[in-house]
């Protein structure tokens, strides 16, 4: 299957995690239309996300610790806006295999008792012109800039890279799927565009500029 290009939703310098350029399913499930989901973590030129102290070996973090957070996403494509939400918190970060254990585990829970947001958390989706959804998830709360039936263009400010939803520092989870059906909607490949009209997946754990 021809993968759907689209623009990178970020920029500054980014690392490439559950990349299905990896593997398939990326996020180790088909569920929510995350078969080739990607997820951008914000990080600084050397590709470090935060610095480490005793609370990133043990405990939580609070998400502004992080270069991430609150860093603009923009349009990948130009569409119509068919999902809209914000309004989840901000919580705190896990880098502490400590607390990421647990917290991964309770994923199950989270889901059952907050449903598809308490998963994907602050969500724009765009329906692009071919029929085709492309959704940016865990923004910062308070930050979407956009309602359903706005009209945005490529590049148009979105919100901000934020840690709502299933998230375990602040990061931009970016998926092309065919509807906004969450939990029926069938996950599709894509890859983001390069200067001179080059595609390209960024591998697992790959530091680039967006």
């Amino acid at each position: 299957m021809i993968p759907v290009t689209i623009e990178f939703p970020v920029s500054g310098w980014w690392l490439a995690r559950n990349s299905p350029a990896r593997g398939v399913p990326s996020h180790g499930s088909h569920l929510l239309g995350t078969t080739y989901a990607v997820d951008l973590v914000g990080v600084e030129s050397d590709g470090s996300s935060a610095p480490l102290s005793w609370r990133s070996a043990f405990w939580r973090e609070e998400p502004e610790f992080f270069p991430g957070f609150g860093r603009a996403v923009t349009a990948p494509c130009e569409g119509l806006v068919v999902d809209v939400h914000d309004g989840e918190v901000d919580h705190a970060a896990r880098r502490s295999q400590l607390t990421l254990a647990a917290y991964i585990l309770g994923q199950g829970g989270r889901y059952r008792r907050g449903g598809v947001r308490a998963i994907t958390g602050n969500t724009v989706s765009l329906r692009r012109r071919d029929g085709l959804v492309v959704s940016v998830c865990h923004l910062r709360r308070g930050s979407v800039a956009v309602q359903a039936g706005d009209w945005v263009r490529v590049g148009e400010r979105l919100g901000e890279c934020g840690n709502s939803g299933n998230s375990t520092q602040p990061h931009v989870h970016v998926q092309v799927t065919d509807g906004i059906d969450w939990e029926n909607c069938r996950g599709l490949p894509m890859a983001f565009r390069r200067p001179r009209g080059t595609s390209w997946m960024p591998t697992e754990n790959e530091v680039f500029e967006a």
